[in-house]
C-alpha cells in the first residue's frame, strides 16, 4: 500500500491526519479540497474505523463516486463499499427508506422531479378553479420549495402572517392552501419530491429521538462537502447527526458561496466556528489549478467583500498571460470575437474543443455564442440543457417503471395510462381523478375497484379498456420483486407497447426517441451487472431510487467531450477548463440589474463570488467580454463595463483596445464620458504620488503617518502580515539574518513579493 500521505502538502496533510473533533477546512479554488477529503476517509479507515461509521456528503453523485473510486484504489474496494457515501438527497432517501413506516410512507416512494411536481400544481390550481395566469405553477413552486428548506410545514406556512401578507401582495393568497393539497397528494401517491428528502429527513429526527439516536450511533464521522453551499435543513439535520461524537469535518469555501437563491446560507460556514467553539481549523491557500496571474486578479476582486473568511490564495504555477478584456461594438460582433479566438487558439496552440468553457451569467445569452460557434463550425454543448432523463420518451418509460413500483403514483399512472394510445381519453382521466380525491385513495385504487363496482359513471366500454391496462401492470407488479432490473425493464418497454410504438416512427425524431430508449435500457443493464457482482439488490425499485437522483452530467458520453462547453457561471462551479471566456461582463448584467432594483450589499458580495468561481474555473488563460450595445427585450441599449473589471488589479489585464484603459488602466464606460469628467480624470492623475498614496491608505482604513511595523525577530512563515502599501499578505518564506533578513510575502493585491524586512515595516496580523 502506498504512502498516500506524502502526496500531500503540509496544509493538506494537517486537514487529513487531524480526525478528532470539529474541524472546519477552508479550501480556496483549485487548492485539492477533494483530494483532502478522500484521504481523511482514507486515513480514518487506515486508523481502523469501519467503513459503515462514515458518512460523507457531497452535492453531485460525480463528485462521490470520483471520491469512492479513489478511496477504493487505497483501501480496496470491500472496505469502500460499506461507506455511507453520496449527496444528501441519495443518503437522505436511503434513511427515509429504511424507516419508511415512521413517516407514514411506502419503502418503495416515488420522487418526484420538478416537472413532476409542476404537473401537480397544474392539478392542484385548476380544481381549486384558480387563473394559472396569476397563480403560475413554477412561482407556487418556488414558493413551496423555499418554505421547505426553511423546514417551514403547512400548517406553520398558514399561521405565519408574514407569510400570509407577501402572497397577498403578490396576488396569490391561497399558496398556503395549495402547499396544504401540495403535500396531502403527495401523501396520498406515496411520493416525495427533492425538498422532502431533507424536510422530512428533519422531521423523523426531531419526532423520534430513538431514531436519530440510532444513527448517531451509526455515523461517528461526518464528512460535508462544500458546506457554504447548505441550506437550512441541511444544516439542522448534520448538527442533530454531529451533536454526540462532534467528529464533524466540513470543507468549503466562503468565497463561493453563490446558491443563496437556491437557499443555500454562507452563514452556516461563516458562523461553524462559533457553532463548534472547541474547532480546528485548516487553510488550503496553494492554488494548483491557475496560473499566477489569474490567481492574482481573483484575489484582487474578491478581498472587495466585507463578509469572509481570511485567507490568502496563492499560486506556485507559471506567471501565465495577462487576463485579455475583449470589447465588441455589439453582443453579436462578441459573440463573433470569443468564436475566433477559440478557433485561434485551437489551431495556433492546439488547444482541444473540450479545454474551452464559455461562462454567462444567463442562460439567454447562449444563443449568440451558439450561432458565432455553428458559423465557424467549432462543435459546443450546453450545460443545463434538457436533460437526458427529461426527455419525453425517457420519462414515459421511467413513469411505467415508477408505477409498476409504486401504484400509488398518480402523476406516473395519468402519464401512462393513455401511451401508447388506448382509447382512454381525458374525460375518462378527470372522472376517475375526480373520483378517486373524493375517496381519499390513489388513481390506481379508484381504476382497480371498477372491477367490483363502478361509482364514477364510466361506460362498460372503457371500464374494458380501464382493466386491460391495470391487468398489464399489474403482472409486472408480481414479477417485480424476483426479476432483474434489466429483465423486468425490457419487459415493460416491450410488454407495454411504447418500444413497438417508437420503433414504427420512421423519422428523425421517432429513431432518435427509440434509441434513447436502448441507451436507457444499456444503463439498466451496466446497473444490473454491477449490482449483482457486488451482491447487492439489483431490482427495478433499487435502480429507480438510484436514478431518481441523477443529473444530466452524470450521464454524460464520451462523444460529448470534444466540445467547447456553454454554461451559466452557476453550472460551471466544480469545473475547470484550461481556457476560459467569462462574457457579457457589463453593469446590469453581470452583476445582475435584479429586475432594476437597487442591488443591496449582501446581494453585491454574492455577484462578487460568482465573478470570483467564473475566473478562478480557468487554469491557463481567461478572457473577459463585453459589448458596447446590447439587443434588451427587443431594444437597443448603450452597456457600461461591469464593475467587476475596474476591481481587478489592472497589472493583471490586458486590452486589446488601448483605449480602453484610462491612466489609472481601467476600462472607460464606453463613449459616454464627459470632457469634463476626463479633466478631473487627467487632475487627479496629475497630483503628487504622495498625495494619490495617501489617498489610497486612507481608502484602505490605514493612517499613514503612524503606521508602525513589528519587530523582524518576532515573524514567521505562515503568519498573516500588513504592509504600508501592499496590504494583507502572507509570509511564505524567510531567509538571510540579522540586517540580511529577506521575507517572500504573498499579498492579497499585489501577488508575491521579496522584501528586505530592515526596510519593509511588517505588522503582524495574526
Amino acid at each position: 500500500m502506498y504512502d498516500y500521505l506524502k502526496q500531500l502538502n503540509e496544509a493538506q496533510r494537517a486537514a487529513v491526519e487531524n480526525t478528532d473533533g470539529p474541524s472546519l477546512v477552508i479550501a480556496g479554488a483549485g487548492s485539492g479540497k477533494t483530494r483532502v477529503l478522500t484521504f481523511r476517509i482514507a486515513h480514518l479507515l487506515q486508523k481502523g474505523h469501519p467503513a459503515s461509521s462514515i458518512l460523507s456528503l457531497t452535492f453531485t453523485n460525480k463528485a462521490a463516486k470520483e471520491m469512492k473510486e479513489r478511496i477504493s484504489k487505497i483501501v480496496g474496494e470491500n472496505v469502500a463499499r460499506y461507506l455511507w457515501m453520496g449527496t444528501f438527497h441519495s443518503i437522505f432517501s436511503r434513511i427515509l427508506r429504511i424507516e419508511h413506516e415512521a413517516i407514514g410512507f411506502p419503502s418503495s416512494f416515488t420522487i418526484y422531479d420538478t416537472s413532476d411536481s409542476k404537473s401537480l400544481i397544474k392539478s392542484i390550481i385548476k380544481d381549486f378553479k384558480l387563473d394559472d395566469k396569476i397563480y403560475k405553477p413554477n412561482i407556487v413552486l418556488n414558493r413551496i420549495s423555499a418554505a421547505k428548506n426553511s423546514l417551514l410545514t403547512p400548517a406553520v406556512y398558514n399561521k405565519t402572517p408574514e407569510i400570509a401578507d407577501y402572497d397577498r401582495s403578490i396576488r396569490m393568497p391561497l399558496i398556503g392552501q395549495i402547499y396544504k393539497e401540495y403535500a396531502r397528494r403527495c401523501m396520498v401517491s406515496g411520493a416525495m419530491d427533492f425538498d422532502d428528502l431533507l424536510m422530512k429527513t428533519d422531521q423523523l429526527f426531531a419526532s423520534r429521538a430513538d431514531i436519530l439516536a440510532k444513527y448517531q450511533d451509526i455515523f461517528r464521522f461526518i464528512l460535508v462537502d462544500e458546506y457554504q453551499d447548505t441550506n437550512h435543513a441541511q444544516y439542522r439535520i448534520i448538527k442533530q447527526l454531529a451533536q454526540n461524537h462532534k467528529n464533524i469535518c466540513v470543507v468549503g469555501d466562503d468565497a463561493q458561496s453563490i446558491y443563496s437563491f437556491r437557499g443555500a446560507k454562507i452563514e452556516n460556514i461563516l458562523n461553524f466556528q462559533s457553532d463548534y467553539p472547541e474547532h480546528k481549523i485548516f487553510k488550503l491557500e496553494q492554488n494548483y489549478r491557475s496560473t499566477q496571474n489569474i490567481v492574482n486578479a481573483a484575489n484582487s476582486i474578491i478581498h472587495k467583500n466585507k463578509k469572509q473568511i481570511p485567507k490568502v490564495v496563492f499560486s506556485e504555477n507559471d506567471e501565465g498571460d495577462r487576463i485579455k478584456v475583449l470589447s465588441a461594438l455589439t453582443d453579436n460582433e462578441e459573440g463573433f470575437m470569443v468564436a475566433g479566438e477559440i478557433g485561434d487558439l485551437h489551431m495556433r496552440e492546439h488547444f482541444k474543443f473540450e479545454d474551452f468553457a464559455i461562462l454567462y451569467r444567463t442562460n439567454a445569452q447562449s444563443r449568440i455564442f451558439e450561432e458565432a460557434l455553428r458559423k465557424k463550425n467549432v462543435p459546443y454543448k450546453i450545460y443545463g440543457g434538457l436533460s437526458f432523463y427529461q426527455r419525453k420518451e425517457i420519462k414515459d418509460i421511467l413513469a411505467y417503471f415508477r408505477l409498476v413500483i409504486n401504484p400509488l403514483d398518480n402523476e406516473a399512472f395519468k402519464r401512462i395510462v393513455n401511451y401508447p394510445a388506448r382509447g382512454i381519453g381525458d374525460t375518462t382521466l378527470n372522472k376517475l381523478d375526480q373520483g378517486a380525491l373524493a375517496a381519499g385513495i390513489s388513481i390506481w385504487d379508484m381504476a382497480c375497484s371498477l372491477k367490483t363496482k363502478n361509482e364514477i359513471g364510466l361506460n362498460s366500454g372503457t371500464v374494458n379498456k380501464l382493466n386491460l391496462f391495470t391487468e398489464l401492470i399489474q403482472g409486472f407488479i408480481d414479477k417485480n420483486e424476483q426479476t432483474e432490473a434489466f429483465d423486468l425493464a425490457s419487459a415493460i418497454a416491450t410488454g407495454s407497447g411504447l418500444l413497438k410504438d417508437l420503433y414504427l416512427d420512421q423519422s428523425p425524431e421517432g429513431l432518435s426517441k427509440y434509441e434513447n430508449i436502448q441507451e436507457l435500457l444499456n444503463g439498466i443493464q451496466e446497473f444490473t451487472i454491477n449490482a449483482r457482482e457486488e451482491g447487492s439488490a439489483n431490482n427495478l425499485h433499487d435502480y429507480l431510487a438510484d436514478v431518481a437522483l441523477l443529473t444530466d452530467q452524470d450521464n454524460e458520453k464520451p462523444e460529448d467531450r470534444d466540445k467547447v462547453a456553454l454554461m451559466t457561471v452557476h453550472s460551471a462551479k466544480g469545473l475547470e477548463f484550461k481556457v476560459v471566456f467569462i462574457v457579457g461582463v457589463e453593469d446590469q448584467l453581470f452583476p445582475a440589474s435584479y429586475g432594476g432594483q437597487p442591488v443591496t450589499q449582501q446581494a453585491m458580495e454574492e455577484e462578487r463570488r460568482l465573478f470570483y468561481v467564473a475566473l478562478t474555473r480557468a487554469e491557463k488563460k481567461a478572457y473577459l467580454s463585453f459589448a458596447k450595445q446590447r439587443y434588451q427585450w427587443g431594444k437597443l441599449e448603450f452597456c457600461k463595463p461591469s464593475r467587476f473589471i475596474t476591481e481587478i488589479d489592472s497589472r493583471f489585464l490586458e486590452a486589446t483596445d488601448s483605449r480602453m484603459f484610462s491612466i489609472f488602466g481601467r476600462p472607460e464606460p464606453s463613449a459616454t464620458v464627459t470632457q469634463q469628467q476626463v479633466q478631473q480624470r487627467i487632475q487627479t492623475a496629475s497630483q503628487p504620488s504622495m498625495m494619490r498614496k495617501l489617498a489610497g491608505l486612507k481608502e484602505a482604513g490605514m493612517n499613514a503617518t503612524a503606521f508602525q511595523g513589528d519587530d523582524p525577530s518576532l515573524l514567521l512563515p505562515g503568519m498573516i502580515v500588513e504592509h504600508q502599501r501592499f496590504g494583507q499578505g502572507k509570509i511564505l518564506q524567510l531567509e538571510g539574518e540579522n540586517q540580511n533578513m529577506k521575507a517572500t510575502v504573498f499579498f492579497q493585491s499585489a501577488g508575491q513579493k521579496q522584501l528586505l524586512l530592515k526596510f519593509a515595516k511588517l505588522k503582524i496580523v495574526k
